[in-house]
This record gives C-alpha cells, sequence and structure tokens, in this order.
C-alpha cells in the first residue's frame, strides 16, 4: 500500500471537512442573496404606501400590497430557517468529521508536544466552532457582501443618499479595524490565562486527596484564584473595549439614519425625490450597514473561533501520522540500536546508545538508580516516546512502520502509574476491545493471578471501577493492569516496577505471569528496583545517568558488579558500537 502524497494530504481534517462542505456554504451565500433582495420588502411597501396609496386612497391596492409583503416576508423567513439549519449542519459535519482526529489530538497532546500539550484541548476548540457556525457573527459575514445592493437601491433614490451610505459604511469598517487593533492582545492574553486557569482546576481534581491529606487545598485554591483573578481582568478589559467599540457602531448608525432621514428631508423639500424615498432611504441605509455593526458586537466571539481554528488545526497537524500498511504479526525478537530518547518537549536526551536483543521466549530485566532513564525506555520501547536516534524494531521493522492500533495489539505495557477506566473490570482487562470474547479476558486473569480476587468483587468481571478506578486498592489496580496487559497475548510485554504496590503473593504471581509469556514464545522486559522481580528474567540491562552500566546474560552482569568498585559500578560505559557486550553474544 501506497502513501499518497500531494497538496491534498498535507491538508488537516478540518481542512478537508472546509472543503467537502464548499457546496453547502455556496448555498448560503445563495441563500443570503435572496433573504437581502427580500429585506428590501420592507422599505418599498412604505415607499408605495406614501407615493401611491396615499396619494391614490386606494383601498384594493394597500391590501394588494399588503398580502404581497406578506408572502414575500414568509418567503424570507423560511430563507433564513434554512440558510441557519445549513449553518448548523456544517457545524455538526465539522464535530463528526473531526472529532476523532480532535480527541486523538487531545489525549496525545502530551506525549507529542511535552508540557505545552496539556493546555491544548482540541474537544474544546472545536465546541466553539461549531457553536460559532450558525451565530450572528457568520451570518452577519454572509450578510456583508450584500451591501452594494443596498447602497446601488440608495444611488436610485439620489446620488447623495448613496454617497451618505458609502461614507457610513467605510466609517463602520474602520471601526472594525479598530476593534480588531485594540482587541488583539487582550484576545491572546484571555485565552492563555483561561487555559492556565482549567489546567490548574484539572490538576486540583486529579490531585485532590494529596491536596487535602497534606494541607495544600487552601494554598492550591489560591494559586488558581489569583489565575482566575488575572483572567477575570483581562477578560473584562477585553469585554470593555470590544464593547466600546461596538457602542460607537450602533450610536453611529443611528445617527447615520437619522441623518439620511435629514438629507431625504432637504432633498424631499427641494422636491428632489419623494417623501416615501424619505423613509424608505434611511431603513435600506440602516439595514445595508447592519451587518458590519453585527461584526464589531461579535468581534470578541469571532477572534475567539478564529483562535480555535489555529490551535486546532495547528493541534491536529501536529499529531498528523502517515498512512501505514499492515504488517506480520512479530514472532522473533525485540531489538533496540544506538537508541536516543528525548521527552516530548525536552531537548536533552536522557537515553543515548541503548542497544539490546530480546529473542523469543526470553526476559530481560532493567534495573538502575532512579532517574538513569528506566521508565524512558520503557515509553520508547512501546512507541509511547518516539526515537530521537537509532531504532526499536520487533523482527527487524521499526515500530514506527506500524500503525499504532495495530502495533498496540502486539503490546501489553504496564506504566508506574496504572490508570483503569470507568467501566467494568472485564472491560477494562480487555481493553474495550469489542470483539472480546471471555474466554480470552479470563485467560489473561488467570495469568496476572488475580482471576481468584476479581471472583471476590461485589460483581465480580462486571464491577464497575469508577473513575481511575478508585475501586480497587493500589496493589488490586496493579494486578488489574497487569492483566490488561497480558491479554490478547502480546508478544512485547514491557512492565515498568510492576511490583511496587504488591505483597508477597503478588510478586509471586508476577513470577509465574513472566515466565507464562516466555513459555508462549513472547518477550518481555521487566523495569525494577526490586532485586526479587528478576529472577525470573534471562538477561539483565543496568542503566545509570542515561547510558548502559552493563548488558548481558543475568549471571553474568550481576558477577560483573560484584568485582567492579561501586564508583565505577553506576558509570555508564561506550555505546554498544564502541564496545564489547559482557557475555559476548549480545547487541
Amino acid at each position: 500500500m501506497q502513501v499518497r502524497t500531494g497538496e491534498d494530504d498535507m491538508r488537516t481534517p478540518i481542512r478537508r471537512v472546509i472543503a467537502s462542505c464548499r457546496g453547502a456554504l455556496w448555498a448560503v451565500g445563495l441563500f443570503s442573496l435572496v433573504v437581502n433582495l427580500l429585506m428590501l420588502t420592507g422599505p418599498m411597501f412604505m415607499l408605495q404606501v406614501y407615493d401611491r396609496v396615499m396619494s391614490s386612497r386606494s383601498t384594493p391596492t394597500l391590501v394588494a400590497l399588503f398580502v404581497l409583503v406578506v408572502v414575500l416576508f414568509a418567503f424570507m423567513g423560511v430563507l433564513e430557517a434554512v440558510r441557519h439549519r445549513v449553518l448548523v449542519r456544517v457545524g455538526h459535519r465539522f464535530d463528526e468529521e473531526v472529532g476523532r482526529a480532535a480527541f486523538d489530538a487531545q489525549v496525545g497532546a502530551a506525549l507529542k508536544l511535552g508540557p505545552t500539550g496539556e493546555t491544548i484541548r482540541p474537544l474544546r476548540d472545536l465546541d466553539q466552532l461549531r457553536q460559532a457556525s450558525a451565530g450572528t457573527g457568520i451570518i452577519a459575514f454572509f450578510d456583508l457582501p450584500w451591501l452594494p445592493v443596498y447602497m446601488g437601491v440608495l444611488f436610485l433614490f439620489h446620488w447623495m443618499l448613496g454617497v451618505l451610505g458609502i461614507a457610513g459604511a467605510l466609517v463602520l469598517i474602520g471601526l472594525t479595524a479598530a476593534t480588531e487593533a485594540a482587541s488583539r492582545n487582550g484576545a491572546k492574553t484571555v485565552s492563555e490565562l483561561g487555559q492556565k486557569r482549567a489546567a490548574l482546576a484539572e490538576a486540583g481534581r486529579r490531585n485532590v486527596e494529596v491536596l487535602t491529606g497534606m494541607g495544600m487545598l487552601g494554598r492550591f485554591a489560591g494559586l488558581w484564584g489569583r489565575t482566575n483573578d488575572a483572567y477575570l481582568a483581562a477578560s473584562g478589559a477585553l469585554t470593555d473595549t470590544v464593547n466600546h467599540y461596538s457602542v460607537i457602531s450602533r450610536v453611529f448608525r443611528l445617527t447615520l439614519q437619522s441623518g439620511a432621514l435629514a438629507v431625504g428631508g432637504w432633498l424631499a423639500i427641494n422636491e428632489q425625490i419623494s417623501a416615501g424615498a424619505i423613509v424608505a432611504g434611511s431603513i435600506i441605509m440602516s439595514r445595508g450597514l447592519q451587518p458590519i455593526e453585527q461584526i464589531v458586537g461579535n468581534w470578541r466571539n469571532l477572534v475567539q473561533a478564529k483562535e480555535a481554528y489555529q490551535r486546532l488545526n495547528g493541534a491536529l497537524k501536529a499529531i498528523v501520522t502517515p498512512e501505514r500498511m499492515s504488517l506480520p504479526a512479530p514472532v522473533a525478537a525485540l531489538t533496540a540500536e544506538g537508541v536516543a530518547v528525548v521527552p516530548p518537549g525536552a531537548t536533552r536526551p536522557v537515553l543515548k546508545g541503548i542497544g539490546l536483543k530480546l529473542d523469543a521466549g526470553k526476559a530481560l530485566g532493567v534495573i538502575g538508580p532512579m532517574g538513569c532513564g528506566k521508565t524512558s525506555l520503557a515509553r520508547a520501547l512501546v512507541g509511547v516516546w518516539p526515537v530521537a536516534a537509532g531504532k526499536v524494531a520487533l523482527d527487524g521493522a521499526p515500530i514506527d512502520q506500524w500503525a499504532p492500533d495495530e502495533l498496540g495489539r502486539h503490546i501489553g505495557y504496564l506504566p508506574q502509574d496504572v490508570e483503569l477506566f470507568d467501566g467494568t473490570v472485564e472491560e477494562n482487562i480487555g481493553r474495550f476491545d469489542p470483539d472480546r470474547t471471555p474466554e480470552r479476558v479470563v485467560a489473561a486473569a488467570q495469568a496476572a493471578g488475580v482471576h481468584e480476587l476479581i471472583l471476590t468483587l461485589p460483581e465480580g468481571y462486571n464491577t464497575r471501577l469508577g473513575e481511575s478506578g478508585q475501586v480497587l486498592s493500589g496493589g488490586q489496580r496493579q494486578q488489574v493492569g497487569l492483566a490488561r496487559a497480558l491479554y490478547g497475548e502480546p508478544f512485547l510485554v514491557v512492565l515498568d516496577e510492576p511490583n511496587s504496590n504488591l505483597d508477597g503473593a503478588g510478586d509471586s504471581a508476577l513470577g509465574r505471569a513472566v515466565d507464562v509469556v516466555k513459555a508462549r514464545g513472547g518477550v518481555a522486559v521487566i523495569i525494577t528496583h526490586r532485586m526479587s522481580t528478576i529472577q525470573s528474567v534471562d538477561d539483565l540491562l543496568v542503566l545509570s545517568k542515561g547510558g548502559v552500566v552493563a548488558y548481558g546474560p543475568k549471571a553474568t552482569v550481576l558477577a560483573e558488579l560484584r568485582r567492579r568498585p561501586a564508583d565505577a559500578a553506576s558509570e555508564p560505559v561506550a555505546p554498544p558500537e564502541e564496545r564489547k557486550q559482557i557475555g559476548g553474544a549480545h547487541g
């Protein structure tokens, strides 16, 4: 399967949706033309009443004109409703087509962008775009191009009214530009503070137990409060600025409307226009300039929608991945060659020069002091973090050549901080796979040694765990997380500190789980600081300061570490390509 190239493939999903909705937007533009023409019905009716009905005193003419006006207004109402419905449907189309990509961008932002990604909320931006798509500000933009129609009618009445209308339009456009210039920096500040405020609230919600237990809740609330005060001050200043220009715009339009009456009255006195044209011209001028006033009044919402579009488009670009073809299921080996790892958002590597090979049926233990890069290695091996140099491969195929969902079927991963989801035990162990079977779920639970424990829960495998698995203790969450890692018999199983919350029985179950992975021809990587956990491993990798201290068969590595001086035992050795591996056969 070839990956397509070209400009179309470089578009983000949001651009493709805009392109696909082009026909609907053209239809809205056409409806807007007809609606704006029909908006002339009222002034023209008034003109006819003043100039024809009043002079002829013809009741049938008045009735006929009124019936015609009712029909035209009804038709205009239908077109207005259709126009709004089309724009609402366009907004929903955005959500349908971009929603999944926005979700992927939101959950993957922290992995792709590091700390910056924590403030990216594509789903919120998508909601804002959908709501703005049928707002009065967008409708005003569709009405604005028909301003020349109104000005043309004014010129038909008299050139002075047309010139007055054009001058008024230029002033209002100038006010719009002034609103943009005055609110640009304020809108950016409000957006940044709003994101920071939301991030603090979410952090407080996630860590409420720590904050409460350590007496930090009040101080954290104070931090949020100061950010909230800054947000409110910036938001108030921005609102005041926009309202200031909105009021000026509205007062100017009303003054201009009265000015049109005055000019019309003077022209009527000099018998250059009729009496009906006085009022009709004033109304037409006001209606023609109304979209500009609406744009000024809705400027803040429009700016926020524009920023939401830019953020969403940028987020979708950041997480875009090329199309990948299917690869055979791995059965032979896990390899890493010259791997360097730079955390997302950072510039310096935390690991470099890492090389290893793990054949089917083998297990590797990774040990080392805190901060040496063990967890970073785990994330690189399962593809959570991309490698900055070198490669991680399954059966020779670099893992970045796999489609993420397809790669996930061949990997079992138990991170240090086990997160379970609000669902049943069965759903969590089965990775929410719609095609999961009870047999496979039970097999994974038995392999993890947690089957009997699950049966003691109130509803067994149907027990709902609540948010983050709060129904279970830390050790129970870790065991259920281990069962999830083993579900589907993945080829590569990476366990990061898998026994940090386990007792002796849990340790024994963990050892048996590693033996099960090896017996079925998988490979296991166990990252730990407990020597008891490495009983089932065949090879040992010792890390320190982001580099390899020792690597090879477990017995050989342990013997080598005992022979080294204490200070030398923690110093990384040369990269794999520049040194002879301990044990000789490992690289």
